[in-house]
């Protein structure tokens, strides 16, 4: 029984909300002031006759749909031992895996409208973690979107017969679709903000950089993940290594015979023994002249994207979620140090700058610094500088979790950002009590920044201001670490 009630295509009723979207209507529910929406198709089910191809178009349905439930996810496989006990990582049967989530406040039209591209080193992860729920952002007045992309070797495998970069091209369907109907949701098209961790914030650094995406979003965000992708015979590597340990020829057609269970054990059998940091026998995006005719990081050095805010950031201590919990911070010696140094082509000078600022550092913490700085806090300085005088953002999150000696480390900032703090998921990283007051400051700077495109400190330049998020209160700090960074010049 309806209630009167209609509004930018929404129409509420006795047994929930019901949002009229361009593929057929979907009935959600209002939780205080929040409407929620889960598990809605953007695409169609990426296997049979679409199975290792470019995202189509859902078939549209008639009648309403529920949105009650979050969708399945991409196939996958469990984190591995010991990370399996700190990362949440749930798995939802079904073929309908390339879904999305919204959460919007009730009644509202023209808000700002923030997408969730989750990480997972482009083989793990969904849109379902309770840690990503979105209720927070749309109290604060904001249309949350987190969607779901094919992963590993669905997303990401490199074939000679099948487009490349699928995971990708998933992503930008789901962009397409908040551009068709998030109006209906009460969000603005024209204001849309990406933010990502990890895989996801590389992900975003490919969009910003992508013919197909350009248009979907205007504003973004990369926490812990810089730019990258590799030619494509190196990204394929993975590919071909599959290929082997199955016997059949690296092809999606080959591929499409084999049984999806018996293709992720292969997977997995070829992924897990890479190093910790980094993606090791894992999966890349590929240059491939297509969605990514250039590697991101060269082409936003050369003005891509520089019309579009962008807000980058790091976790301080990030290398400590594979580090400690592995037990390789401590088993790292003066030789191993010298040996791994040698492999990221480490200069003598940049060592002896490092072992100078933390003469307290063990030989593994000391690795660990200098992997995070290599592979994310350089590099996204470096963009920064880059992108001068454009509108960007720097920070660095910078609370220790008390949890198993994990300091600041990767993924720990997610529950700030979300404002989800105490979820399951989230405490195996931040143990029970985190500063709900920096969870405060943290999601009100993405909320500001999604909203006028000011997270509200000084934006990148030549002294090199960085908001340090720590508790009990986040502070501008102005070139940290700078003759550490300097050192690398």
């Amino acid at each position: 029984m309806r209630s009167g009630r209609e509004n930018a295509g929404v129409t509420e009723t006795a047994v929930g909300v019901v949002v009229a979207t361009r593929d057929g209507r979907v009935r959600g529910r209002v939780d205080d002031g929040v409407a929620v929406f889960l598990g809605i198709p953007y695409a169609a089910a990426p296997f049979g006759e679409h199975r290792f191809a470019a995202p189509a178009p859902v078939t549209p349905w008639t009648g309403v749909r529920d949105a009650l439930a979050y969708g399945p996810t991409a196939p996958k496989a469990p984190f591995p031992p010991p990370m399996d006990r700190l990362l949440s990582d749930p798995s939802i049967p079904g073929d309908e895996c390339l879904n999305l989530n919204v959460w919007a406040p009730a009644g509202a039209t023209g808000r700002p409208v923030m997408v969730w591209i989750h990480g997972g080193s482009l083989r793990n992860g969904s849109n379902c973690l309770p840690a990503y729920d979105g209720r927070h952002f749309a109290r604060d007045g904001v249309v949350l979107v987190s969607i779901n992309y094919r992963l590993g070797i669905e997303g990401f495998g490199v074939f000679p017969d099948a487009p490349a970069n699928l995971g990708l091209r998933d992503q930008i369907a789901a962009l397409s679709w908040v551009r068709d109907n998030i109006a209906a949701f009460g969000g603005d098209p024209a204001n849309v903000t990406l933010f990502g961790e990890s895989a996801g914030s590389i992900s975003i650094g490919a969009l910003l950089t992508s013919p197909y995406a350009r248009g979907l979003c205007h504003r973004a965000v990369l926490q812990s993940g810089a730019p990258a992708a590799q030619p494509p015979e190196a990204a394929g590597r993975s590919t071909r290594l599959i290929a082997k340990r199955l016997k059949v020829p690296a092809t999606a057609e080959a591929f499409a015979q084999v049984d999806r269970a018996r293709l992720l054990a292969a997977q997995v059998s070829i992924t897990r023994g890479g190093p910790p940091i980094g993606n090791g026998n894992g999966f890349t995006l590929a240059v491939d002249g297509d969605v990514l005719p250039r590697d991101p990081m060269v082409a936003l050095h050369d003005g891509a994207a520089a019309d579009i805010g962008v807000l980058l950031g790091y976790n301080a201590e990030e290398y400590r979620l594979w580090f400690v919990p592995t037990g390789l911070v401590d088993r790292i010696n003066r030789f191993t140090l010298r040996l791994a140094l040698a492999k990221f082509r480490v200069r003598a000078r940049t060592a002896r700058a490092y072992r100078a600022a933390r003469p307290e550092a063990s030989p593994g913490e000391l690795l660990g610094v200098i992997a995070t700085d290599r592979l994310l806090r350089r590099p996204l300085n470096l963009l920064a500088d880059a992108r001068l005088p454009g509108d960007t953002w720097l920070y660095e999150f910078a609370w220790p979790s008390p949890m198993e000696r994990l300091g600041a480390c990767h993924a720990l900032e997610i529950g700030f950002v979300f404002d989800t703090l105490g979820t399951p998921d989230g405490l195996p990283l931040s143990g029970p009590n985190p500063p709900q007051e920096l969870a405060d400051a943290m999601h009100r700077a993405w909320v500001d920044f999604a909203t006028t495109g000011d997270p509200g400190w000084t934006p990148w330049n030549d002294t090199r201001p960085v908001m340090r998020f720590d508790a009990p209160t986040p502070m501008l700090v102005h070139a940290p670490n700078d003759d550490e960074l300097r050192s690398w010049t």
